[in-house]
Formats: structure tokens, sequence, C-alpha cells
């Protein structure tokens, strides 16, 4: 049985990435995948050698045939986004792909083609096979596109043989998460010790309540505000959310991101890198994950 775990944040900038590279570099028999299409960075880490590259095709734009359109203005009342000039000229960017100018033409004068959103890619990492995408500039269906690097990604994880997608998860709790942890094994929560830190993980354990995933709590740079460590940890305590360790603030997550390796690649006997490796201990003994292999640390150390 293939099982996924998702790295997620209520916001972006608390580590997941770097703490997904380091569980990438702990796991045996996984796949990666990146479902931050609007903003992917995994792929800094993991230095991926592109196989394949696809098109995505999201959202459709209308097109008004010049030699079809009678100037009726039918159009131009129904355009809620003002998108149609008075020349019968329709604005690309303005043209929110609603549709209903093409669905009540009269004289079914406009067209509404599909555009390619983005990009999607299979890759070789050090790690094992890897599915990631590139949302285009400015554009939507962010949650259409994860939902289809996570389908490949299954996909790839049953045509290898793989046990094991590890998901490196969009921040916050909007459509692109909506789509990353639907049906997932278990979701990381790696939350920073400010007040903030605590509500958006609340949004994101609200979330995986609703969803029925599981929620696993990392406090990441938890040295730099215990009191609030202990308040975070005692919200997840009373909402029944597994805690999986606590990883201190260290200039090492810098260091290896400008080496572009992940922290127990670069250090893997520093205070940051051993506790990382006590939290992927603990979420594998966590009941969520049963157990899902890990290979020799003594591998990753050499």
């Amino acid at each position: 049985m293939i099982r996924e775990l998702v790295i997620v944040s209520g916001k972006g900038g608390t580590g997941k990435t770097s703490v997904t590279a380091s569980f990438a570099a702990l796991a045996g028999n996984s796949v990666l995948c990146d479902a931050d299409v609007d903003a992917a960075d995994l792929h800094l880490l993991m230095a991926p050698v592109v196989k394949e590259t696809h098109a995505f095709m999201g959202g459709s734009i209308a097109f008004i045939r010049g030699d079809d359109c009678v100037e009726c203005g039918r159009c131009l009342e129904l355009c809620k986004f003002k998108a149609i000039s008075d020349e019968f000229v329709i604005d690309a960017f303005s043209c929110e792909g609603c549709g209903v100018c093409v669905d009540l033409c009269p004289e079914g004068a406009i067209d509404f083609t599909v555009q390619q959103c983005g990009e999607w890619y299979k890759s070789e990492t050090r790690f094992g096979p890897m599915v990631h995408a590139r949302l285009g500039i400015a554009e939507e269906n962010s949650g259409k596109l994860v939902s289809l690097v996570r389908q490949e990604t299954k996909k790839l994880a049953e045509a290898r043989d793989c046990d094991l997608i590890l998901t490196d998860g969009p921040p916050g709790i909007g459509c692109p998460v909506i789509a990353s942890i639907g049906g997932a094994t278990a979701l990381v929560i790696v939350v920073e010790p400010t007040v903030s830190g605590l509500h958006d993980m609340q949004r994101v354990a609200q979330l995986a309540v609703h969803f029925k995933v599981p929620g696993l709590v990392c406090v990441n740079k938890f040295d730099l505000n215990l009191d609030m460590t202990e308040k975070i940890e005692g919200f997840a305590t009373e909402h029944n959310m597994e805690l999986v360790g606590r990883i201190p603030f260290d200039p090492i997550f810098t260091e290896a991101m400008i080496q572009g390796k992940s922290v127990l690649e670069h250090a893997p006997e520093s205070d940051a890198g051993l506790a990382l490796l006590d939290v992927w201990r603990k979420i594998q003994s966590s009941p969520s994950m049963n157990t899902m292999g890990i290979k020799d640390f003594s591998a990753v150390i050499q």
C-alpha cells in the first residue's frame, strides 16, 4: 500500500521544504512530489534532471470571431468584468473565462479555447523520482495542477513499486492546499513558535480535521520562544494531534540551502540534523503511518 506524507504549514517560510528534503535523504523506496506549483522550490535542493515535460492546459479564454459577429452588443451587456471593448475585441488579461458570453451569444460567434497555463515534469533526483510543476505567471487553476501532479506521482510510485510518497505541500489553507491533502495518509504541520504561527497551525489543523487526515506537529526554531512552543504543543495535545518533535534554530539550514543540499547531507551530526532524524523516527513509529522503512543513517553520514 502506497502511503503519502504531506509536509504543510500555515504560511510560507517555516522551513517545510528543508524538512521535506531531509526526509528525502532518509526515506528509502519513495517518490518526491512538489505540490507548491505557484512557488515551487524543492527543485533547488533536489537538482532534478527532467526526463519528461508536459503542458498543463487550464482555463479558457473567450475570442470573438469578427467575421461572424453582428455587433448586437449582447456580450457587452453580459460581461461583468468589462473585458470586451466597444470594438468587440476581448482583452485576454481581463477575461475571467466564465463562458457566459460564449453560451449566450445569439450568433454563436465566440470561441472558448483552452489555454496552456503551465508545465509539469517527471524528473530523477539523487533520492529517486520526482514529479513537480510550474504554473504560469498570474495563471489560475493551481488546485487543478496540484491534483494532476499528485495523480501522476501516484502512478509513478505504482510503476516503480515505491511504498512512500513525500509531498512538499503549498503554504496556507487555500485551494492548492486542499488539493494537496485530500486522501493523504498523514500531514506533518511545520510551525514556528510565534503568535501568528500558532494561528496558522490552527487553521491548517481545522482543514486536516475536515478532510479526516491525521495531523503531526513539528515545531521549527522552537528555542526562539519556548513559551510559545509550549502553547503550540499544548494546542496540539488538546486536539489529539501527535507531536513528532522540535527542531532548534540553526544557521546550518541556510548553509545547506546555499550548497543545494539537505541538512542531513550537509551536516548530519549538527543539532538540527539530529533533531530531524529524531522527527523522522517518530513519524515512522506513528500509528498514522505505521512502518515506512528508513535506510541506514550511516550511509547519510558518510
